[in-house]
């Protein structure tokens, strides 16, 4: 990518930060749903840690990870509808009539997603260590979590960005997204461990792409961390948001030709 594709991409993506800013309602209530994971079923589940299979004591130091996780999916499988929202009041289509990169408009919202995903998982993460957390992992532990969950992010935002291009209808998105948010939550490790799981559910929370980050995010934090597969969630996880972006370009410019 040249450096004025660079500039570009980044000129793009204080736009969509300015607009965050200016209503941040948005940002405190994108935190409403994280804060009562935290403080109401971390400690209404807190002695299912005893029943064994959590690698901790804790159930709080087990609900972290999945928090961050969760929140970072919950706010980006969203993206789609500012995409919309710019197609709709004719935003996007007054661009393409400018020099800007056509790939600049589109990765600008992919790392949008990225930043804001990083600032709520930094939130959740201190919120946790007030509700008094512990994280073995330590600093190096808390940034696999935190890349983890924004390339989660990126895989979801590019998603959404496409959907909306598809479809281009707010009930649609709506539709997909609430069918899709609850299994990818609970087919997951986000408020179980494995071992307590039916074993399908297990098996099938192997291809989730919601797990790999939550197992990656865990391994890291965890005493002794498990390289070999925090690397290997990574890497998948690199490797599927590359094809989200991917994607979502093509999506792109299939939408540019119909306009």
């Amino acid at each position: 990518m040249s450096s004025q594709s660079l500039a570009q991409t980044w000129y793009m993506t204080q736009r969509q930060l300015m607009q965050i800013l200016r209503q941040p309602v948005f940002v405190v209530i994108s935190l409403i749903q994280p804060v009562i994971w935290l403080f109401l079923f971390g400690n209404l589940f807190r002695k299912v840690v005893e029943l064994g299979g959590f690698g901790t004591t804790s159930y709080l130091d087990y609900l972290i990870p999945g928090i961050v996780v969760m929140s970072a999916l919950g706010s980006s499988m969203w993206a789609g509808m500012g995409t919309l929202e710019e197609i709709e009041r004719g935003t996007l289509n007054r661009f393409l009539t400018t020099p800007v990169s056509r790939n600049a408009l589109m990765n600008a919202n992919v790392v949008q997603t990225g930043i804001s995903t990083a600032l709520q998982s930094l939130v959740i993460i201190l919120l946790g260590r007030a509700a008094g957390a512990a994280y073995p992992g330590g600093a190096v532990g808390l940034f696999v979590l935190v890349t983890a969950s924004i390339l989660l992010g990126t895989i979801f935002g590019a998603l959404s960005n496409a959907l909306g291009m598809l479809v281009r209808q707010r009930e649609s998105i709506i539709g997909i997204n609430t069918f899709l948010l609850l299994p990818l939550t609970f087919l997951s490790s986000s408020f179980m461990a494995p071992s307590q799981m039916p074993s399908w559910m297990s098996r099938v929370a192997d291809f989730n792409p919601v797990n790999w980050a939550m197992v990656a995010g865990r391994s890291a934090l965890n005493g002794n961390p498990d390289w070999g597969l925090v690397l290997g969630r990574g890497a998948a996880l690199l490797a599927l948001a590359a094809v989200a972006v991917w994607l979502s370009t093509r999506t792109f410019r299939s939408y540019q030709k119909s306009v």
